[in-house]
C-alpha cells in the first residue's frame, strides 16, 4: 500500500507541470489572442490549447513515476494501464478555461488521487497566476504554499458576521435557470455572494478562510477532487456529489446536473439542498 505522504509529492509535481504550461499564458496575447480556443459544444464552454498541453504535461508526470495508475482527465477521458495498480489520478489541467482565455487569474492545475475503494489520498490545485499551491494528504492536514512560505489552513472563521458565499453557474441554459431561481433562497443568512469562476479554487479559499461557504451543481469529478480534500483536510464540512465513476462510464448529464457538491464551515452544513 502506497503512503498518502508519497502519493502527494507525486501530485505537487505532476501539478508544478499543468502549471508550468498554464504560466506561460502571459506570453500569449490578451482576450483569448492566440490560445487557440475551441467549444466544446455548450455555449461559453471553451478549450484551449493549454488545456490539452497541461494535461499531457500533468499525465507525462505521473506515469513517469507510477506508471500502472489509472488516470482519468477532463480532456483524455481514462487510460488504464495493462496492470492497474488500484490508484486513479484524477485531472483537471486547467480548471477556469474561461478565465483563462480572458486573462483573469482565477485558474489552476487540479490534481488527486484515489484508491482502489473511491477514497481521495492526496490533491493539489496549483494556481500560477496567484502564485498558490494549496494541498493535502488524508489525515495530515491542507497546506498552503505561497511567496516561499508554508501556512496550515483551518478553515472558515467559526460564527462570523458577513458570511461570504461562493458558488457557480451551469454552461446549461435550464439548470442555470434553476440556478438563479434559487440564489436568493440559497443566500439566506450570509451577506454576499462570490463566483470566481474555478470550483478548485472556491473550494479551497474555503479551506483557507477566505469563503464561509461554498455550494454548486453540476460539476464533474476532476473540478472538485482535489480542491474538496483540501477542504476536508482544513477541518471544513464537505459533501461531495454522488456521481457514477469515470471508471463505469460517468453520470448522466441528468444526474450531473442535479447534483451538489457543497463545503463550508460545519454550523453552514444545512444552508444546502439535499
Amino acid at each position: 500500500m502506497t503512503d498518502a505522504t508519497e502519493l502527494l509529492v507525486v501530485a505537487q509535481r505532476a501539478a508544478a507541470a499543468g502549471a508550468a504550461v498554464l504560466a506561460g499564458r502571459s506570453a500569449s496575447g490578451t482576450a483569448g489572442h492566440g490560445l487557440e480556443t475551441t467549444n466544446k459544444g455548450e455555449a461559453g464552454d471553451w478549450v484551449t490549447a493549454f488545456d490539452v498541453a497541461a494535461e499531457n504535461a500533468v499525465r507525462e508526470a505521473i506515469l513517469a513515476e507510477r506508471p500502472d495508475d489509472t488516470i482519468t482527465g477532463e480532456e483524455h477521458g481514462t487510460t488504464r494501464p495493462a496492470s492497474p495498480s488500484g490508484y486513479r489520478w484524477s485531472i483537471d489541467p486547467l480548471d477556469g478555461t474561461t478565465n483563462f482565455i480572458r486573462n483573469i487569474v482565477y485558474y489552476a492545475t487540479s490534481v488527486a488521487v484515489a484508491d482502489s475503494d473511491g477514497v481521495w489520498l492526496a490533491g493539489v490545485v496549483h494556481a500560477p497566476a496567484l502564485g498558490r499551491v494549496y494541498s493535502a494528504a488524508r489525515g495530515q492536514g491542507a497546506q498552503l504554499e505561497m511567496a516561499g512560505e508554508t501556512s496550515v489552513l483551518g478553515g472558515p472563521v467559526p460564527g462570523r458576521t458577513g458570511l461570504i458565499l461562493a458558488t457557480g453557474f451551469s454552461y446549461d441554459p435550464a439548470t442555470r435557470a434553476d440556478q438563479t431561481a434559487g440564489l436568493a433562497g440559497l443566500m439566506e443568512g450570509f451577506a454576499d455572494v462570490r463566483r470566481l469562476g474555478s470550483a478548485a479554487l472556491d473550494l479551497c479559499l474555503v479551506a483557507d478562510g477566505t469563503f464561509d461557504a461554498y455550494g454548486e451543481r453540476g460539476l464533474n469529478e476532476h473540478d472538485f477532487a482535489a480542491g474538496a480534500l483540501i477542504a476536508e483536510e482544513a477541518g471544513c464540512w464537505v459533501r461531495r456529489p454522488r456521481l457514477t465513476s469515470p471508471l463505469d462510464g460517468g453520470p448522466s448529464t441528468e444526474d450531473r446536473l442535479a447534483a451538489w457538491m457543497c463545503a463550508g464551515a460545519l454550523e453552514l452544513s444545512g444552508k444546502f439542498p439535499l
